[in-house]
């Protein structure tokens, strides 16, 4: 399965966040300022813009954050077919999780503490997840996102 070219840089900006997150992480561990909400003791909420090919916002990681990361993955339908190279994929948002989720699908089995949500105008969202190899998995799920959406405020509506 060959992706195209718009799409391994959608991943490669994924897992430039991926790494970014731990690379931050790891340096908050040695005293250095905390990367987390102070409400929740999380790594806060980011978006990336596509097109401008880095984060845009960040917001604190909340429940509400949780309950939609949490809503996408017991809505997940399966793992989603190659995708297409169009221009309609122009957000992706990275939502760590309180603790870490198996998503089950199929012959899958995949375990991770962060989400990454692929928003594409017009178009199914779709999660993808990594697994403890770095490996990327990409699933399609039923759950709504306009509200998380909104409570982001990227895309404006």
């Amino acid at each position: 399965m060959m992706l195209s070219k718009r799409i391994a840089a959608m991943l490669l900006a994924c897992c430039s966040l991926f790494l970014f997150a731990q690379l931050a992480s790891a340096h908050s561990e040695h005293g250095a300022h905390r990367a987390t909400s102070t409400e929740t003791g999380l790594k806060p909420v980011q978006v990336f813009d596509v097109t401008a090919g880095k984060v845009v916002k960040t917001v604190p990681n909340d429940a509400q954050y949780q309950s939609f990361a949490s809503s996408w993955v017991n809505s997940i339908s399966g793992l989603a077919p190659q995708v297409t190279n169009d221009e309609s994929c122009s957000y992706v948002y990275r939502i760590p999780l309180a603790k870490p989720v198996t998503i089950k699908s199929n012959d899958v089995v995949v375990t991770s503490d962060d989400l990454f949500l692929f928003y594409c105008k017009d178009k199914p969202p779709i999660l993808l997840v990594f697994d403890e190899k770095r490996r990327p998995y990409l699933f399609l799920f039923k759950a709504d996102i306009k509200p998380f959406i909104q409570k982001v405020g990227i895309p404006a509506s």
